[in-house]
């Protein structure tokens, strides 16, 4: 059938006879398709909106009937659409055909694309861990820029301008910079102690807080040495803070995180920023304080520094809080490599292995 006929006659019967034939060509039609293209031109052929056999039929006979036969023919009209939607929907959800099927058939004995499972770089993972002992204590963690002033890294950390004690974290200054005023001249920070300063100039005590983050120094690259590393300080601010606290909370700090069995011991040491200050050691590790080549047989390993902060560093900060009256308030600092932790938790024995990029390595902590 390719055209609609004119009805002469629109009894029932007639009626009933016409649509059938309709509805046998129609499921005729769909018993043939074999892919998407037969499927549009079915789609096309019935129910297009210009030239499709239902929109023939609503003009010729839906449109043309008498008043008393409009109901009947509408009703087998509305049937008959149903059916060619339904046919349609089903050749459509068949898929395509087996030639379409073989054009794009995939090889499935080929390897796939394998995605690997991401994992924390040790630095990472030590570092977190580091500020998660500490945050189980009430410190919160602050960040600062790697850029900063020689106020900020040096001046205010009571380093002065030319004093010796700058020598121990000669830096990386930015080019560019001869015209400004010495305390303005912007450098790569050696240690993340401007945070502390830049954490007391907008909060009053009380203060506990870590900083982690990455330092830069102009040191020689060596087996346990980079002119890049990693570094958590802390800071702790109150009235009536003591030594007896820092060694309580370092002590408990390390046990954290080498085993409860590790000890703690302090060594007198010098910090510009700090006074009195020390360095902390902790029975070693690998041998448990027998001594073994990793501690050169002392049973210890020196692992950070600290101390009481300095009056003048608090001075300094009182400039714009004057909350940090050195007469009313103490506290505390430390700071220790991320790196040097991450070596001797995962016994890495070159720091430059942390740094490389190779994969080989790196696969070794997922």
């Amino acid at each position: 059938m390719t055209s609609i006929p004119t009805l002469s006659s629109f009894d029932d019967d007639s009626l009933d006879r016409a649509f059938a034939a309709l509805e046998k060509q129609a499921r005729a039609d769909a018993a043939t398709l074999d892919g998407t293209e037969a499927v549009e031109a079915f789609r096309l052929r019935w129910i297009g909106r210009k030239q499709g056999l239902l929109n023939d039929v609503s003009s010729k006979w839906l449109k043309a009937a008498p008043p008393e036969a409009k109901k009947p023919v509408g009703e087998r009209f509305k049937a008959l659409k149903e059916l060619v939607e339904r046919l349609l929907e089903q050749s459509a959800g068949a898929g395509p055909s087996d030639a379409e099927l073989s054009a794009e058939a995939i090889d499935i004995t080929l390897p796939g694309t394998q995605r690997l499972m991401g994992a924390e770089h040790p630095i990472t993972r030590t570092m977190n861990e580091i500020v998660g002992v500490f945050a189980a204590l009430g410190y919160s963690v602050g960040v600062g820029p790697e850029v900063e002033t020689d106020y900020y890294n040096f001046e205010c950390m009571n380093f002065p301008p030319d004093h010796p004690a700058r020598d121990t974290q000669d830096t990386i200054a930015i080019a560019g910079q001869e015209r400004r005023p010495p305390r303005d001249r912007l450098l790569l920070r050696t240690h993340t102690s401007p945070v502390q300063m830049r954490t007391m100039e907008v909060q009053p005590p009380p203060v506990q807080i870590v900083i982690p983050g990455k330092v830069h120094r102009n040191d020689a690259a060596d087996a346990t040495h980079s002119p890049i590393f990693h570094q958590v300080e802390g800071l702790c601010v109150d009235t009536n803070v003591t030594f007896s606290d820092l060694k309580g909370t370092l002590d408990y700090a390390m046990k954290a995180l080498f085993g409860s069995s590790v000890k703690t011991r302090f060594f007198p040491s010098f910090f510009p920023f700090t006074e009195p200050s020390a360095d902390v050691q902790i029975s070693c590790i690998f041998c448990g304080g027998k001594g073994c080549r990793k501690c050169k047989h002392s049973g210890w390993i020196e692992l950070l520094g600290c101390g009481m902060v300095d009056p003048v560093v608090f001075a300094f900060a009182a400039e714009k809080q004057p909350a940090y009256d050195p007469k009313k308030i103490s506290g505390f600092a430390f700071g220790m490599g991320v790196e040097r932790i991450a070596m001797m938790k995962y016994g890495i024995s070159e720091i430059g292995q942390l740094f490389a990029g190779d994969m080989r390595f790196s696969g070794q902590f997922a």
